[in-house]
């Protein structure tokens, strides 16, 4: 049984963080110029050329450096100790750079040393207060409830209990635990105190998709490793993030290199989570938003012109508006042109074939090139897909092979794409048997393990070499 979700805005800051650390982003190198500017003014200094240069200078570093360190990173897991030492840390290597630019290019007598160090002191200032308030204001709204996640643990011990307790005790992260799950249940009462058990190990699985769980914690110990390779292998068919709590605390463990965080004392291991992270998440939006405003610009004739042959060639919308899974498993539309005489969308979605029947005339030449995925540019400005990603597919499909490929749903933790990492090496159109859809999800998976700038810019050059040749696309 679904639970039903409230119509009051609790999601809201969840749903939109990607923004506010977008704006974030944005309004700290603003405020270091606005800072400069309004010193200049209090000092009746006129904005010169060196003046003008160090304010986009000083903006872009800021932008660049800050994501380097840290300062951007999720609130919920950043006291504000860690905020002000990023901060700082950020700001003495703006500085130090820009120390060394002056130094290099003998400019640094253009400037106005009491405005400098005026400058130098009020910004970083600033900069945590404004930090400061938001996450006062974010941990307002997790202790009220409102921008919270939900997770469950799986295992009853003396570390899962610990941490539950630590979740129960610090509603300021945002995490909303709603209880165990584990097979071996203690025969004394005193363990189970406070612990809300939920179901055993193989109800798992089904609570995490029909709740939507965002957070799995699963602990155990060295005497448990079937059981816990098992329940991994089940939790690959939801979006969740799992992270691993080793049966130990803090003192106890020796983390060398390994990634790995922390929840007053317990260690959370991440098996998989979302690949990205902030900086990561933000250049790659920026390069779709780049790329996808340029496409729409310069392919808006050769969309009008497939409108119209559309409309003449036979009845029917010009646009087909499938439901498909998205990022984090969610539902969205995706846009294509028509390009057949039906328009399916329910439970069963048979795939084109060659020669179908259903395929128009003006369709079967769109679907051949591709040129019928062009109104996903739209889309791609939505927020709902990016330029480069896992291929998606058809809500029925995903439910088909959800149950028959392990790791199927993995390839949800990112947004789904135009173009991606299978379709540039010829897994694009019909899949036709399991071992052809296996081979796609292999590459959508390899994907995001190999993700960088430079992997999504040789998948845009190499499907422009692919676009026209109308591999398996029928």
């Amino acid at each position: 049984m679904l639970v039903k979700k409230s119509k009051m805005p609790y999601n809201l800051l969840k749903d939109n963080a990607s923004a506010i650390s977008l704006i974030q982003r944005w309004l700290d190198p603003a405020i270091a110029v606005l800072w400069l500017l309004a010193l200049l003014e209090l000092q009746e200094e006129s904005f010169r050329v060196p003046y003008r240069v160090l304010s986009i200078v000083s903006f872009l570093l800021i932008f660049l450096v800050f994501g380097a360190t840290g300062a951007y990173h999720s609130y919920r897991a950043n006291p504000p100790k860690a905020i002000i030492t990023k901060i700082f840390l950020g700001w003495a290597l703006v500085v130090g750079i820009l120390l060394f630019l002056g130094y290099i290019t003998k400019t640094s007598e253009e400037f106005s040393r009491a405005i400098l160090l005026s400058w130098v002191g009020l910004v970083p200032i600033s900069l945590f207060s404004i930090h400061l308030a938001i996450w006062k204001m974010l941990r307002h709204f997790r202790l009220a409830g409102r921008n919270n996640r939900s997770a469950v643990i799986v295992g009853i011990s003396k570390v899962s209990q610990y941490l539950g307790r630590q979740l129960s005790k610090t509603p300021e992260l945002g995490i909303e635990l709603h209880g165990f799950f584990d097979d071996k249940i203690p025969s004394a009462p005193r363990p189970l105190q406070g612990t809300k058990l939920l179901g055993k190990l193989k109800e798992l699985p089904e609570y995490v998709r029909d709740r939507n769980i965002e957070i799995v914690y699963l602990t155990g110990s060295s005497d448990d490793e079937y059981q816990i390779r098992v329940l991994i292998e089940s939790l690959r068919d939801t979006t969740a993030c799992v992270y691993f709590v080793p049966n130990i605390l803090m003192a106890d463990l020796n983390l060398m290199q390994a990634r790995y965080y922390e929840i007053n004392g317990v260690p959370v291991i991440p098996l998989w989570e979302i690949p990205f992270s902030e900086i990561q998440y933000f250049l790659k939006r920026t390069v779709d938003i780049i790329v996808g405003s340029l496409a729409l610009a310069m392919l808006s004739p050769i969309m009008i012109a497939i409108s119209i042959a559309i409309k003449l060639d036979s009845p029917g919308p010009v646009l087909f508006k499938q439901r498909r899974y998205g990022f984090n498993g969610q539902e969205i539309l995706v846009y294509k042109f028509r390009s057949m005489t039906v328009a399916e969308n329910d439970d069963t979605v048979t795939q084109a074939q060659k020669n179908d029947p259903r395929v128009t005339r003006v369709g079967a030449l769109l679907r051949r090139t591709s040129l019928d995925e062009l109104p996903q540019f739209i889309n791609v400005l939505q927020g709902r897909m990016s330029i480069v990603g896992p291929r998606p597919h058809a809500v029925a499909h995903n439910e088909h092979y959800r149950r028959l490929i392990s790791g199927y749903m993995l390839r949800h933790k990112v947004k789904p794409g135009i173009t991606g990492w299978a379709q540039v090496h010829g897994f694009r159109g019909e899949t036709d048997t399991i071992d052809k859809m296996k081979k796609r999800i292999e590459y959508d998976l390899d994907y995001m393990k190999r993700w960088s700038l430079s992997l999504d810019f040789e998948i845009i050059l190499r499907t422009f070499l692919v676009w026209f040749q109308g591999t398996n696309a029928y």
